[in-house]
């Protein structure tokens, strides 16, 4: 019994363009060179973000007008990555005062297993994932949804087999430098 696989180039999974406001009263934004902070001005096009889903509860954020994805380093700072990477997947979940809180699927508190969080400060600032409580108005981010869109699942997958055909081209950095594991599974 023969099995096919589609392999699927049409976009298959909804997605939303929104704009996320901070309880702390700014929208995220993305600058088109990748900088991420907060902005008090709503019409922006820095602010329009696609809400993508990647797994059960499991979105990545990327700006709309920049193409770039939030992504989250071992060290809790929030940067921007032209390619979908794990560190671009936030659990995002609903708080009980109904606001929606986005950690990080790979990084947490290594004693207390606390998650870390996306969060900006009272000035508009990002601030460190593990700074940042689910319990304060800095994680707090009503998301205010203006279409619903089809996009490819970027997945995870093709990242690990581009890596794998470049291994003998040397080690990829990002992050200032900073090498990538390329045999974590």
């Amino acid at each position: 019994m023969a099995v096919m696989i589609k392999s699927y180039s049409k976009p298959q999974l909804k997605g939303i363009v929104t704009r996320l406001f901070s309880q702390q009263g700014f929208y995220l934004q993305m600058q088109p060179d990748g900088t991420i902070d907060g902005s008090k001005d709503e019409n922006s096009d820095n602010t329009l973000f696609n809400l993508i889903p990647v797994g059960l509860r499991v979105v990545a954020i990327q700006g709309v007008k920049s193409g770039f994805y939030i992504a989250m380093n071992g060290e809790g700072m929030l940067y921007s990555s032209e390619m979908f990477t794990p560190e671009c997947r936030f659990k995002e979940s609903v708080f009980e005062n109904y606001y929606v809180i986005y950690s990080s699927t790979v990084y947490r508190q290594q004693e207390s297993g606390r998650a870390w969080f996306l969060g900006l400060t009272k000035e508009g600032q990002v601030m460190k994932g593990n700074r940042v409580k689910k319990t304060k108005p800095s994680s707090h981010f009503v998301p205010r949804p203006i279409e619903v869109c089809m996009y490819r699942e970027p997945s995870l997958h093709e990242i690990e087999d581009k890596h794998r055909s470049r291994k003998s081209s040397g080690t990829p950095t990002m992050n200032g430098g900073k090498a990538v594991n390329q045999d974590s599974t």
